[in-house]
């Protein structure tokens, strides 16, 4: 490749926020320096640690070079090379050899952080008769569940939120998942805005915040409908609005009266008081955009019914499809304007026993020994699982598991049959696509050592089972020129080259629902949905309590987790792979606030043992008032920690796949109830706390 700056995009992160970078590339072929892109429309230069240290990512010594057969058994670290023919060979072998629908494709993010190859996972998938899953199970899915039987699944855009919010109500949302968004945060403050946090800790947002709330986890669903409660209660609702754009009102509003601010401040914790402060500045500082957590807000059991009930409010107060108001930027909000073409062949899926994406059933089936082959494509599987240590177990049940990452990580050392050398985001082409633009992600790099691009390994193994017209296209270049083909003025690879990199995305509005057309069965905001009802599903928004144990709480310790500036889940071997992040992150920190700490005798810094009925992970105590007593958080992605959680499906497989097709419910519960106990001595030096 010829040696200079080449534009790209940072692969550490993920819808809305996608940073532009600049790799300067030397005569050595290697990549030498890192800068954000002061051109970049989206993140104007802003580089977050993680995208500083990815300079540490194309040369690491730690990468997997060669393709390797495990030369004893699984978990013994005994290993054999062998080549990329021999290794396809024995792959495409062994799915011949079983009935399609035995085979099974997982995929993450470390498999995407392009873009192009989520489609051609899926078309490999549905054209070979395989078992193929949606991973957003595991990530954004079940949030957006509630959001879509309300109808409010665009949201309005960072820039929006800049130049007309009065109100910006960050619910469970971190600026650490999109720090993009923070800077139109704080120029929404400097023109007068109020920003209000309401989170199961105090988050990065937490700094930008005039009012910060702390709630129990597991209860926002309970907030909103209380706060819902004061807007009818009070008469602060939009009646015109809800007579022309909603349905069911009526019921709803009756449905409410036991949801007084103090039947909520039970559950939550928060004094009723705020409660009835919260309603009435929501619903009179106008207009006020509500940013819905887009991950770790939905990963307990009854996850989908915060978004359901959160997505009234703006119905209730008029604030949808006006500048300023509505949802705002969320992991992966549907954008407006124009869409990619439907590359994944659904609709060419020959019949075949397929099990849904439903965390649940998907262990079910490799306990009952009904997969024979599982296929890993950029993903740690036991890091991202709930219930990781039965997962485990169970897989012993599957005869070939195949892995393809460009870092060992848990998964690989612990199951894995054979390994397959990934290409980095620099040795591959690529897209990225945010709220507002589409970004071209050119080639810098050659391929280090026998890496090789997810595309060229698909199409190895579809020439050899054989998976018919699984790749009709020219290159990859003629394959991304037809994904991007809906855009307006049907836009090529070509085209993004010549436009510089990037384009704004066609038909962009920065204001959903303008029109007042609603992705619902009625065109309108259900607020009470026959969708949910036939889906065995409340038709209004509810919140279910937490189970009891023998008192008014459950014993032990309510565990939650989420995201930070210094990691990217379980990307890059949970981070330990990259020098930087690995100095600024070096092992697992669990929140806990001082009075729990004082209660089992913890100090700060202190190694810890953090244990229930399924298993225990070690840790170092960070004792801190960020959490409310009787929580305790830790950031996600750190091997091992999921051994913790629960792992009981949230809803059941035909609730999960009935609503939408691209927003499969099938999430596993990943809440916990945890006990601490010390481990080791206490060091002598006070560590971290706050």
């Amino acid at each position: 490749m010829p040696a200079g700056r080449i534009r790209t995009m940072c692969p550490m992160n993920c819808h809305p926020t996608y940073c532009g970078m600049l790799v300067e590339v030397g005569a050595d072929g290697r990549a030498h320096r890192i800068d954000g892109d002061p051109d970049n429309p989206d993140s104007h230069g802003f580089l977050c640690v993680r995208g500083r240290a990815a300079v540490e990512i194309p040369h690491n010594e730690r990468r997997l070079r060669v393709p390797l057969r495990r030369a004893g058994a699984r978990g013994s670290g005994a290993w054999r090379e062998i080549g990329w023919p021999a290794a396809l060979d024995e792959i495409a072998g062994q799915i011949r050899a079983t009935r399609p629908d035995r085979v099974g494709v997982w995929f993450g993010h470390g498999a995407y952080v392009t873009t192009i190859a989520r489609p051609l996972i899926m078309r490999f998938g549905h054209l070979g008769g395989f078992q193929v899953w949606n991973p957003a199970i595991v990530c954004w899915a079940l949030g957006a569940y509630g959001l879509a039987l309300t109808g409010v699944l665009e949201a309005n855009t960072k820039e929006d939120l800049a130049a007309h919010s009065n109100l910006v109500v960050l619910w469970g949302a971190n600026l650490a998942s999109q720090p993009t968004t923070a800077p139109h945060l704080v120029a929404a403050r400097r023109r007068g805005a109020r920003v209000v946090v309401i989170d199961v800790r105090r988050s990065e947002a937490a700094r930008q915040a005039d009012e910060v709330y702390l709630i129990r986890p597991g209860t926002d669903a309970a907030l909103a409908l209380a706060i819902a409660h004061v807007l009818v209660a009070e008469g602060l609702i939009d009646r015109a609005f809800i007579d022309r754009h909603t349905v069911g009102f009526d019921a709803y509003a009756a449905s409410l009266g036991a949801a007084t601010p103090a039947w909520a401040a039970a559950h939550t914790g928060l004094a009723a008081a705020d409660i009835v402060h919260l309603a009435r500045l929501y619903a009179t500082t106008r207009p006020a955009m509500i940013l819905v957590g887009g991950s770790s807000l939905a990963k307990h059991r009854d996850g989908w019914q915060p978004g359901r009930a959160i997505s009234t409010l703006p119905a209730l107060t008029g604030q949808l499809g006006i500048p300023g108001g509505g949802l705002g930027p969320r992991h992966r909000s549907f954008p407006t304007g124009d869409a990619f073409a439907d590359l994944a062949a659904a609709d060419r899926r020959p019949p075949g026993d397929y099990v849904p994406s439903h965390m649940a059933s998907m262990a079910k089936v490799m306990e009952d020994g009904k997969l024979d082959i599982l296929l890993l494509l950029g993903t740690d599987l036991l890091s991202s699982f709930a219930d990781a240590g039965r997962l485990e177990r169970h897989l012993d049940r599957v005869g070939l598991i195949v892995a393809y990452d460009i870092f060992p990580n848990e998964t690989i050392r612990r199951v894995a049959d054979i390994v397959l050398p990934g290409t980095v985001w620099l040795e591959e082409i690529g897209l990225k696509d945010t709220a507002t633009h589409l970004y071209l992600m050119e080639k810098a790099l050659e391929p280090q050592w026998q890496a090789r691009a997810l595309a060229d390994v698909l199409c190895g193994l579809a020439a050899r089972i054989p998976v018919a017209d699984f790749f009709p296209w020219v290159d990859v270049e003629d394959y991304l020129t037809a994904y991007l083909a809906p855009q307006a003025g049907g836009l090529s690879v070509r085209g993004l080259r010549e436009a510089g990199g990037f384009v704004e995305r066609g038909r962009l509005s920065h204001v959903p629902y303008a029109d007042h057309r609603y992705p619902t069965p009625s065109g309108k905001i259900e607020l009470y949905s026959e969708r949910a009802a036939a889906l065995g599903l409340s038709p209004l928004p509810a919140f279910t309590p937490r189970e009891t144990g023998g008192g008014p709480e459950r014993p032990g310790l309510e565990f939650r987790q989420g995201r930070t500036l210094t990691a990217f889940h379980a990307f890059y071997d949970a981070g330990r792979a990259l020098p930087t992040l690995a100095r600024v992150d070096p092992e697992p920190e669990l929140w806990i606030h001082p009075v729990d700490a004082t209660a089992r005798s913890l100090g700060p810094g202190q190694p810890i043992e953090i244990y229930n009925e399924r298993g225990a992970f070690g840790a170092r105590a960070r004792v801190t008032e960020d959490v409310l007593p009787g929580v305790v958080w830790m950031r996600d992605g750190w091997p091992g920690l999921n051994v913790l959680t629960s792992g009981a499906p949230c809803l059941e497989p035909p609730a999960s796949d009935g609503l939408d097709p691209r927003i499969p419910g099938g999430q596993a519960s990943f809440e916990a109830q945890v006990e601490i106990r010390p481990r080791g001595p206490v060091p002598a030096a006070p560590g971290r706390s706050s």
